[in-house]
């Protein structure tokens, strides 16, 4: 009898432990989260790209004139200022943003620049 009295409690054991609903079970969702689309357009978007180059220095420039930048600009920057890295031409064409790890301030190349264009510094922002 007493052997039946425990056969019967350990087959209610395991019966109420099988029942056990596991929080382990919660179904994955196989299909891959979609990247949330980026809130920059335009300057900002195009700044971000630059400064993901992680340049120490990032300037902006526009022409003095506020025309759009033509293939004579971008001649002079590659001959004028050999030591930008990157260069995105942004806000339909009228600015262009360089990244560089060279100090321009050192030198006469910024004061160059100056002259034919409107310079400002992003550098650290």
């Amino acid at each position: 009898m007493k052997n039946l009295t425990v056969l019967t409690l350990v087959l209610c054991l395991t019966l109420l432990s099988s029942c056990h609903k596991s929080d382990d079970s919660v179904p994955v969702d196989s299909t891959p989260a979609k990247p949330a689309a980026s809130p920059l357009v335009g300057f900002a978007k195009d700044l971000q790209f630059i400064k993901n180059g992680q340049y120490t220095y990032i300037f902006v420039l526009t022409r003095k004139d506020g025309k759009k930048l033509d293939s004579e600009d971008k001649e002079y920057l590659r001959k004028n200022v050999p030591q930008i890295v990157d260069l995105v031409t942004t806000d339909e064409g009228k600015k262009a943003i360089i990244g560089t790890n060279f100090n321009l301030e050192e030198g006469p190349m910024m004061e160059a620049l100056k002259k034919r264009y409107a310079v400002e510094d992003y550098s650290g922002k």
